[in-house]
């Protein structure tokens, strides 16, 4: 009776938990809907502001740095691009923070000697160690520039050159403003199924997630990429740090703490390279997954100790923590069987009528969500509604790459940065390959444990949980089913693309 007990415990506990978070996505979506229309008109406003400045002095110096680590296929891509910065000469420098072992050390090296003999402020920084990775990369590249405010890009990405002028003007004449984060865009999204799903889902968070929370006066945190600080603000608060896999959620967040304040400007968009391979898109997700737990733990303590108001403090929760969904989702999918099989529960019909539509109304808040993104962008919704059961899918499957994420971050088990692969550009062929590991098989064997579950109730009293069980069983089979597909691929297919146009 006590494990039967326990067993209940945890699988209502786990609905809570995830209901929780899905009327999350119905809040996030109110603050975006409600703000939207005054704060884009005051930020459309600002943008121009560079655009009639002519004298070089009056802009601010800045520095923009691209981290990287054996990213053969993309180096080029993205130090062109930073170099085609539509900005003054004088006051604009490049760092090139190359950690790598392979010949992207040649690429990286041609390319900054072919631009600086074109006049380009670059040079290419090298560490002698690795030590703390892309947040240990960015710390080390302040020692050797004196530039007021921060750009940084990562490898994949591939900034429009009127970046700077856009995102500095934010930063005038405000001098407690510590970031201003730009969106992410997609190059390749229609590449395959995962990557259209990947790019809803990105989509759903620039479009809806950051703006709610930084026009509503709520913890944002910055992407990793695409945003520029204010270097003060940066050493003011601790400077990056590398004892979470997310230093660039972990940095925003101390910063804010500080009083600092950020800027999301969803108008200005950065592409960004989509992973289109199943195990490339895991790796991201178990990082990002990891990371963000491991930040919740460093962060969570400091803002109950700064006595925030209770909804913002409920807010930051919610934001740090949304990776426990997963676990909660695996958890569930275990222990459904012996719940159906020993627990016989017979609600009144209007109590089960309730039941019903909590589980509807939980169940639709990111598909709600993903739509409003979809509709804010001018895509047609009737078109864009079909990607939601592959993203379903994908979401479900990811559950036990990402409970294994959330669960070595709260035992503290220490894992090394891994670099999600890229394809990058036809001209370098592209030989990375993803970490390899055993979650595939257990997403299979997860997949077909929810499969038999579903073939012994269907029919039974089973009618709320029989839904849930056949996307489990199709969301895990696919992501296991695919990551073995994608592995054994010789090597990646290399993806042609061309370099954005100015201006919109």
């Amino acid at each position: 009776m006590v494990a039967l007990g326990i067993i209940v415990f945890l699988y209502v506990i786990s609905s809570l938990v995830l209901f929780n978070y899905g009327i999350q996505c119905y809040t996030l979506t109110f603050l975006f809907l409600r703000s939207r229309k005054s704060k884009l008109a005051q930020q459309r406003a600002v943008m121009n502001h560079y655009y009639s400045v002519t004298d070089e002095s009056q802009f601010p110096k800045v520095v923009t740095q691209l981290p990287m680590y054996n990213e053969k296929s993309v180096a080029c891509r993205v130090i062109e691009a930073a170099a085609a910065m539509d900005y003054p000469a004088s006051r604009h420098e490049i760092q090139v923070l190359d950690d790598s072992n392979d010949e992207t050390v040649k690429f990286v090296d041609e390319t900054v000697a072919r631009l600086q003999k074109k006049g380009i402020n670059i040079k290419a920084i090298r560490r002698s160690d690795r030590i703390g990775f892309k947040a240990g990369a960015l710390q080390y590249g302040l020692n050797f520039t004196d530039a007021e405010f921060v750009a940084i890009f990562d490898a994949d990405f591939v900034p429009q050159p009127d970046f700077l002028k856009k995102a500095l003007a934010f930063f005038v004449n405000k001098p407690k403003l510590g970031l201003v984060q730009g969106r992410w865009t997609h190059l390749n999204p229609k590449a395959s199924l995962i990557t259209r799903g990947q790019a809803m889902g990105i989509d759903g968070h620039f479009i809806v997630e950051q703006a709610a929370r930084s026009w509503n006066g709520l913890f944002m945190n910055f992407n990793g990429t695409a945003g520029i600080f204010r270097r003060k603000a940066i050493e003011t608060s601790g400077g990056w740090q590398h004892d979470t896999l997310t230093e660039d959620m972990d940095l925003s967040y101390r910063m804010q703490l500080a009083d600092w304040e950020t800027e999301y400007v969803p108008d200005i968009e950065v592409p960004a390279e989509i992973p289109e391979d199943m195990n490339a898109f895991k790796n991201q997700q178990f990082r990002w997954a990891k990371g963000s737990i491991q930040t919740a733990r460093k962060i969570i303590p400091l803002l109950i100790k700064k006595k925030l108001p209770l909804f913002k403090l409920v807010q930051a929760i919610l934001h740090l923590t949304h990776y426990v969904v997963h676990p909660m989702m695996l958890m569930l999918a275990i222990l459904t069987l012996p719940m159906l099989y020993y627990v016989k529960i017979f609600l009144p019909p209007p109590l089960f009528a309730f039941v019903i539509l909590c589980m509807i109304a939980a169940s639709s808040g990111p598909s709600l969500m993903y739509m409003v993104s979809q509709y804010f962008i001018g895509n047609k919704i009737h078109k864009k509604i079909l990607l939601i059961p592959p993203l379903m899918l994908i979401g479900t499957g990811l559950a036990v790459n990402n409970a294994k994420a959330v669960i070595e971050a709260l035992i503290k088990y220490d894992t090394p940065f891994h670099r999600t692969p890229k394809k990058g550009e036809t001209r370098v062929k592209a030989t990375y390959r993803p970490i390899k590991d055993i979650t595939s098989l257990l997403e299979i064997l997860v997949g077909l444990y929810c499969l038999v579950c579903y073939q012994m109730f269907i029919g039974f009293s089973s009618l709320l949980v029989s839904p849930f069980l056949v996307i489990y069983a199709a969301g895990f089979l696919f992501v296991g089913i695919l990551s073995i597909v994608h592995f054994r691929r010789p090597e990646l297919v290399d993806l042609k693309i061309k370099l954005p146009v100015v201006g919109r």
